[in-house]
């Protein structure tokens, strides 16, 4: 009986749900109820239970209960609704949601929604660079600037103090969107075993919601027909996303007015960031340019490629049996590469870096604070976040809160809390443990097919020496490790993307920040772990391990350790970070871009197939991708990530700031793109800055510094090419007169005598040139004959003072460059502390004198009676 008034006060108050354009009036850009009085201020979709064949019938009336009871609340809670069937298939139904004033008043002041009180009549000074900036500005004659306001959160009581000249317009779509948002999520649509069940996202996990969105307010191609719509998203397309805006600034306020402060704030930070880029990305050019320029007077080279030299130097196998002894000139080509990158602009481009990133991180805590004041974000406490409905959901713990003294529901007691924390921490070391197996497993890859690689270049391309020039067997092992790695890394990112998510839920924050944050911290420890960790293994471990060919050391008593090529390692690790940033920024293109844009294209073809009819704002748009409930989330793991790589590796790699400005560049439209042509719209959220990214950057700031610094002193051979110049090139220990780069490789090179191979060790078919005794490997070790033979030599502990001394004084130093910068530049400018006292002043000042207004004229007309009556008393009574 419940169940069938249910379904009687539903059809009286929703219509009933009829076919084809019963409900529709054939204009495909409206954005009203059928009054055309009415907006539509969120849409649900659903398919129509009698039409469904997938289900048993005891499930279907289930869920039509389940949506019937929820829509009949969402009614009660003062929402109206109006159903439509589609045009283009008839099992849909879009429910069209209203929010009217008074539900606006009451919700607003529920989420403490700031809204204008008067204009803003503080007076802005123009920059000294607006004239240049303004070449660069969107036109302000298409996209006209937003007028400010003082704002102040919402009291229904002082009505009369906000500035409301248009109900219909005082709460913009955006903020109407997000109230009803709001409203969705707690409305009940069951209730079992005394728990009830509620919001919309539970009926869209379990299938009996298809969709829930706000509309967008027209079509990207074209203007709206309909005059009461401002065509907003078809100017940022025209003026934001399109491809020809690209050297254009973006229009970040009307962005923020459209898409919502949380939107707003992640492309004002990619925007900043892709602008400070291009500063080192000058600088990098700079430094790669002078490697090329000078790499021809790279005396270890050419030594390296001199016949009588480095023709005349046999090199140790670097593998057991199946390797053979080869030429030093082979390396030839890769020693002239590495003059590119090892030069001492590499140093001084690592130094740079260092200063780099903490003017970044200061320059936009400045900017961000800025985007604070104006997009009325400064005072957004904790209490404006609503808590999140699956926390509320689990709330059967009741507990004293110790500041308001009052009791109040919680998910879980302390001791529970405790128990969550530790079981989410050990499942975190656990799977970041198993990334590190995957490494290893990586790692033992390389050292296997080293060996493979050795044996069938060595036997098919003997002869060839071109080929022997640019495929050696650490290249070919290099590769294809490499390419492996990336495999496994996205792979293993889809695996701990579910994990992290998962974990995350159950921990069970309390916020959606919170649980953002939460989410956050753990995928970048996966993603640091999973992306970086082959980066550190080259740079860091790789050839530091390997004995001499009399005594190699063994991984797991069975592979042999990698070696280095003669000049190191950096120019494999600029390889790595090369396949790596390529593959990845394509692949999340293609995931990002390329798949939403097939599917919209799918489905546009198979609407057109089936009907030739007029489709509404409402049924275009749920055609549309969902945006996925962590919004941009991934996007800003994906620059985070880059972040990382170009400042932690950049020694290696001076071009990387330059690779990472094209893909931004190119990011910012992409994204701005997909948002408005192959999304949905979102709703709207408020966020105050980027969120736990920035103490992650801040980290990664810091940890960048000890990086470079190592790879400039271990990976690199700059240290010892100065150690030898300054030292060994000169008596005592050298034989030249003055200090020269001449007879490097010889003294790097140690000797050993092939006399001296064990069995395990020696290769199967020595193709041995001429007579020779011995042959050369990397390493500072004294010769055979000496009475500490194949021990490491004075040379060696020289260039291990010298490297960590260098390391211990660049860290200092920039660290104390990072310090001063951090201690001169304040987090919030002069201007902008001024603006936000003034604003508050103003607010304060306006609100208490309406109010002294108020209070003075209700108590002038109490004491004009008072007066009144005392006036009569004391009259005297006419006769």
């Amino acid at each position: 009986f419940g169940f069938f008034l249910i379904a009687v006060m539903l059809k009286l108050l929703v219509g009933k749900e009829t076919d084809g354009n019963a409900d529709f009036d054939d204009k495909p850009d409206s954005l009203f109820f059928n009054d055309g009085q009415r907006r539509i201020d969120f849409v649900l979709v659903y398919e129509d239970e009698s039409k469904k064949m997938t289900h048993k019938r005891s499930d279907r009336k289930k869920q039509k209960r389940k949506r019937q009871v929820y829509e009949s609340n969402l009614i009660n809670n003062g929402l109206q609704l109006e159903a439509t069937r589609s045009v283009l298939d008839e099992k849909l139904i879009f429910v069209k949601v209203h929010a009217p004033w008074e539900v606006l008043c009451m919700y607003a002041e529920v989420m403490h929604i700031k809204l204008p009180l008067q204009p803003n009549d503080l007076k802005t000074r123009d920059s000294a660079f607006n004239w240049f900036s303004r070449l660069f500005r969107v036109d302000e004659n298409i996209i006209k600037p937003e007028q400010e306001f003082f704002t102040a959160p919402f009291q229904k009581e002082h009505l009369s103090n906000f500035y409301i000249q248009d109900k219909d317009t005082f709460f913009n779509p955006a903020t109407r969107s997000r109230i009803v948002h709001f409203i969705l999520s707690r409305v009940e649509y069951a209730t079992k075993n005394n728990v009830k069940k509620f919001g919309i996202n539970k009926l869209l996990d379990t299938g009996i919601y298809k969709a829930a969105f706000p509309l967008h307010d027209s079509s990207f191609r074209h203007l709206s027909t309909d005059p009461d719509c401002p065509s907003e998203r078809y100017l940022l397309y025209r003026e934001w996303a399109h491809p020809k805006n690209i050297f254009k600034l973006q229009p970040l306020d009307f962005i923020r007015k459209y898409y919502g402060e949380k939107i707003g704030i992640y492309f004002a930070w990619l925007g900043f960031y892709t602008n400070m880029l291009i500063v080192a990305a000058v600088v990098g050019v700079g430094c790669f340019l002078y490697g090329c320029l000078t790499k021809d007077n790279c005396t270890w080279s050419q030594e390296v490629c001199d016949p009588n030299i480095g023709g005349n130097i046999i090199m140790c196998p670097q593998c057991d049996k199946v390797c053979t002894y080869w030429n030093l000139t082979i390396t030839c080509e890769s020693s002239k590469k590495l003059c590119i990158f090892d030069s001492f602009g590499t140093l001084v481009f690592a130094v740079f870096m260092g200063i780099w990133v903490t003017l970044f991180l200061e320059f936009w805590k400045r900017r961000q604070a800025e985007l604070e004041y104006e997009w009325d974000t400064v005072e957004y406490l904790e209490q404006e976040e609503q808590v999140r409905p699956e926390y509320e959901a689990r709330c059967t713990h009741v507990v004293m809160n110790e500041i308001t003294q009052q009791e109040e529901h919680v998910p879980y007691t302390a001791c529970g809390k405790c128990i969550r924390m530790t079981f989410c921490t050990s499942a975190v070391f656990f799977w970041i443990l198993l990334i590190i197996a995957s490494v290893i497993g990586i790692i033992v890859y390389r050292l296997s097919v080293f060996l493979v690689f050795s044996a069938m270049l060595s036997q098919h391309i003997s002869g060839t020496e071109t080929i022997l020039k640019y495929l050696t067997p650490q290249t070919a092992t290099s590769v294809t490790a490499s390419l492996i790695s990336f495999i496994v890394i996205m792979v293993l990112n889809v695996i701990y993307e579910k994990v992290a998510i998962l974990i995350t839920d159950f921990e069970l924050p309390r916020t959606q920040t919170d649980y953002e944050n939460s989410l956050t911290t753990k995928m970048f420890l996966f993603q640091f772990v999973n992306y970086y960790s082959s980066c550190f293994y080259i740079a860091f471990f790789k050839g530091r391990f390997v004995g001499h060919p009399g005594n190699p050391v063994y991984w797991l008593g069975k592979y042999r350790n990698e070696e280095c090529d003669p000049g190191g390692c950096l120019l494999e690790l600029t390889t790595q970070l090369a396949i790596i940033v390529g593959g990845k920024a394509i692949w999340n293109n293609i995931q990002e871009v390329l798949l939403p844009w097939v599917k919209n294209l799918i489905g546009r073809y198979c609407a057109a197939t089936r009907s030739e009819k007029v489709v509404p704002r409402w049924e275009q748009d749920y055609h549309l991708q969902p945006i996925g409930k962590l919004g941009l989330f991934y996007e800003y793991l994906e620059m985070v990530i880059q972040f990382g790589f170009v400042t932690l590796f950049v020694a290696s790699f001076p071009l990387a700031p330059l690779l990472a400005l094209i893909n931004n560049m190119l990011e910012i439209r992409l994204d701005a793109w997909k948002l408005t042509t192959q999304f949905r719209r979102m709703v709207t959220q408020k966020a105050q800055d980027i969120g736990a990214w920035q103490p992650i950057m801040q980290g990664i700031a810091i940890l960048a510094v000890v990086t470079n610094a190592m790879i400039i002193a271990f990976t690199s051979d700059m240290i010892p090419r100065l150690v030898y110049y300054w030292s060994f090139s000169v008596p005592p220990y050298g034989s030249h007169s003055s200090h020269t780069m001449k007879g490097y490789i010889n003294s790097t090179l140690s000797v050993f005598n092939i006399s001296d191979f064990k069995n395990a060790s020696k290769p199967f078919s020595p193709s041995w040139f001429g007579n020779q005794t011995t042959c050369r490997y990397r390493d500072f070790r004294y010769p055979p004959g000496h009475q500490h033979q194949y021990e490491h030599n004075i040379y060696y502990w020289h260039v291990i003072a010298a490297k960590l001394a260098f390391i211990i004084v660049m860290e200092h130093v920039i660290y104390f460059v990072k310090f001063i910068i951090s201690y001169v530049i304040p987090d919030v400018s002069q201007k902008t502390k001024s603006k936000v006292k003034r604003e508050k002043y103003v607010t304060q000042k306006l609100l208490h004198e309406n109010d002294l207004k108020v209070v003075k004229k209700t108590m002038g007309k109490i004491a004009d009676k008072i007066f009144k009556g005392v006036d009569s008393a004391f009259r005297p009574k006419a006769e």
